[in-house]
């Protein structure tokens, strides 16, 4: 039996940091944070139909400071190791799942639409296959022997394939 290396050959850690997503997440945010401040230190109801003052209170921990917090945390993390890829995508992964090497028939670096293909980013069901994907248009596809197609998106999808095809040829 051969000792499986578990240093990578290859790893990337993806954040989400669009401009756009991050105006978005705080403008909700600091909707949340003003109904508060209105209705709780300015002594005004915030909305037709105001909420109690500890459900706002909830509401802000959650929306105004939970949400931005986790999006922040959010990432994909991807793993090519001598014996198989691994991937986490944070918070919905608490650890890592493992597709083995046996089990890829075939990779190829690619542009992608994430809207048209897959509808968006993050994990993703599509006409194509699933995806997991935080920003851009490139990434590596992968298929496999039962028919199945997995694409992660990447911003480093030539080092990606490189190391993929290293693990293969040391099967």
């Amino acid at each position: 039996m051969s000792k499986v290396n578990v240093n990578p050959l290859y790893r990337e850690v993806q954040y989400f940091r669009q401009l756009w997503l991050w105006i978005l997440i705080f403008s909700i945010s600091l909707i949340a944070i003003w109904g508060m401040v209105q209705q709780l230190f300015l002594g005004e109801p915030f909305g037709n139909n105001p909420a109690p003052d500890t459900v706002l209170i909830v509401i802000v921990i959650v929306v105004g400071f939970g949400f931005p917090y986790a999006f922040y945390k959010m990432n994909l993390t991807t793993e090519v190791r001598d014996d198989g890829i691994y991937y986490r995508f944070f918070p919905f992964h608490l650890s890592f799942h493992k597709i083995a090497v046996e089990d890829i028939i075939s990779y190829e670096m690619r542009r992608y639409s994430p809207i048209k293909e897959y509808g968006g980013w993050g994990i993703r069901y599509g006409r194509k296959g699933r995806a997991y994907n935080v920003s851009g248009n490139r990434g590596v596809q992968l298929e496999f022997s039962d028919g199945g197609r997995l694409l992660f998106g990447s911003q480093k999808p030539d080092e990606f394939a490189e190391a993929i095809n290293l693990a293969l040829g040391r099967k």
